[in-house]
């Protein structure tokens, strides 16, 4: 898809005539439900800020008529059977790892990170389709639960498609946060108003051409494309059910307009992320897990640490060996696995980098690496940065950087470790490292996240797709992943059927007289309330769930 410019040099920016083929642009572009009167807008490439594709933006008007026609679809994709549904997150799967090539280029074009971190999102999808091309069968199957009266009253709760879902994607992982949330609605038989940031739209337009590919029928996903307070606020005003990633502030806005319509949500949002290193780790090992942890993804990740608390009878040597391999990174560009770490995405998250080393250093923060903004590399990239002896109330303390800047801290113990760590209004991720798992487990247990892993930075959870993954606090509601993120894209219905109430006859003769609750109301309303609650005292010593 991606004609062959090798590794871009901004000094010659190979990008200013064309990426991709006009083919392959023209098929994606026109999947864009859109129209002359929102106009067009052109996507740069972050490396060297030259024109990516020209694509159409859409209007209000148009979200709402992508709406009609995905809820069009959703009515015949309802009504396959789950199993099939799940046989095409497994064609998903199968197809994505054969055409892996194609989507890393774009993602690393449009978001700018380095091929090894986009390789990350391939993965991350590969294994969502595989588990729920193989779980969300069960997972979907009607349940059977305990009834009023044992033996008559039977109860089925059954999971039916919402509806219509609306993604609503962020920019810093464009394949996993995309393609990642459309496969769970697509599997609990919901079509999809999808709407990506508009600085990624071409991996989101690859995607529906790979779902096409794989079998979905067009037109269960609709793309739109355009910006936040016009588009994404009209796709939150026509669907069943909104996933929204990004900022906490937006995140208040879309939750509280889908609140106007009764319209549930999950919000994944904004982290400020921290990790303990106790006195007990390999060193080597935990500075080599930290710096995995801290600039995964340029630190453009959700789950990122940005905070780092290390016990002070190994904090010298912690310190040495995690500024001596952050300063070993490869810093770079290009369509090839030479670089380690990326560019940031735009001038705004530069500029956000920028201002909170700078205010960290006027507090009489350290530098133990990085700390430089590399123009020779490219507009918007920045080496990765350890900063010791950051205030309190510095903002790379409090807020969320979202690049790649960690704070470095000595603690005394466990416990002021887990007070530092629970010091803040974002609750997305932690990380414990230690030589003892049952340590770390306790030390889990009293962390306020959504996730925490021992002797990891954020892979371990995040990978394992069969156990839920979301945020308290000012990062969010709501899970995706596993069981949970699955089912809060149904709408749950119970059945009840009540047996008995019209008698049991054999052979013509009545051998058991009309049973069941509304039967006993319709007697002596003072004999029925000693009656039920002689049965309900009774019941308290049985053994009944």
């Amino acid at each position: 898809m991606v004609a062959d410019h090798g590794v871009l040099d901004p000094e010659t920016d190979p990008l200013a005539t064309f990426v991709l083929e006009p083919d392959d642009l023209r098929e994606l572009a026109g999947r864009v439900v859109g129209s002359p009167e929102a106009g067009t807008r052109t996507h740069h490439a972050p490396w060297t800020r030259a024109p990516l594709a020209t694509l159409p933006q859409s209007t209000a008007e148009d979200v709402a008529r992508a709406a009609r026609a995905a809820r069009a679809a959703q009515r015949r994709w309802g009504a396959v059977p789950a199993r099939d549904r799940a046989r095409l997150l497994l064609r998903v799967h199968d197809l994505l790892l054969e055409r892996q090539s194609d989507v890393l280029d774009l993602v690393q074009l449009e978001n700018g990170k380095a091929r090894g971190a986009a390789y990350e999102e391939v993965a991350d999808v590969a294994l969502v389709a595989r588990h729920l091309g193989r779980a969300a069968p069960r997972y979907l199957a009607p349940e059977r639960r305990p009834g009023l009266v044992p033996g008559l009253t039977s109860v089925r709760v059954r999971h039916d498609p919402v509806g219509v879902v609306g993604v609503v994607a962020p920019w810093n992982y464009p394949l996993s946060l995309t393609l990642g949330d459309v496969l769970p609605a697509l599997a609990a038989g919901d079509a999809v108003l999808l709407r990506p940031d508009p600085q990624t739209p071409l991996t989101a337009l690859w995607v529906v051409e790979l779902l096409e590919d794989a079998g979905m029928p067009r037109g269960l996903v609709q793309v739109v494309l355009g910006d936040g307070p016009t588009v994404g606020a009209a796709v939150v005003d026509h669907v069943d059910h909104v996933v929204f990633t990004g900022s906490t502030e937006t995140g208040r806005v879309v939750a509280a307009r889908a609140a106007e319509r009764l319209v549930p949500s999950t919000l994944e949002l904004g982290g400020k992320n921290g990790m303990y290193v106790a006195e007990d780790v390999d060193v080597e090992a935990a500075a080599e897990g930290a710096v995995r942890a801290c600039f995964g993804g340029t630190g453009q990740l959700c789950m990122s640490v940005e905070r780092l608390y290390v016990h002070r009878d190994v904090h010298d040597a912690f310190a040495a060996a995690f500024a001596r391999r952050t300063r070993a990174l490869r810093v770079g560009t290009g369509l090839d696995h030479r670089a380690d770490i990326g560019s940031l995405t735009s001038a705004e998250q530069l500029a956000r980098v920028v201002e909170h080393v700078e205010d960290a250093l006027s507090g009489g923060a350290r530098v133990l690496a990085g700390g430089v903004h590399r123009t020779d590399l490219g507009p918007y990239v920045y080496e990765p940065t350890v900063l010791e002896g950051v205030g309190e109330h510095a903002r790379a303390s409090r807020d969320e950087t979202f690049g790649p800047v960690v704070a470095l801290s000595p603690v005394a113990s466990d416990d002021e470790a887990v007070a530092a760590l629970n010091d803040s209004a974002y609750a997305l991720n932690a990380s414990v490292w230690t030589r003892s798992t049952r340590r770390g487990a306790a030390l889990a247990a009293r962390l306020r996240a959504g996730s925490v892993n021992v002797n990891d930075g954020y892979q371990a959870s995040w990978g394992s797709v069969a156990a839920p993954q979301g945020g308290r606090g000012a990062s969010g509601w709501g899970h995706r992943h596993g069981r949970e993120g699955l089912l809060a894209l149904t709408a749950t219905r119970t059945v009840a059927v009540q047996r008995g109430v019209h008698g049991v006859r054999v052979g013509g003769r009545t051998v058991l007289p009309p049973l069941g609750p509304g039967r006993v109301l319709s007697g002596d309303p003072e004999r029925w309330t000693a009656a039920a609650t002689a049965v309900l005292r009774a019941a308290r010593g049985a053994r009944l769930r």
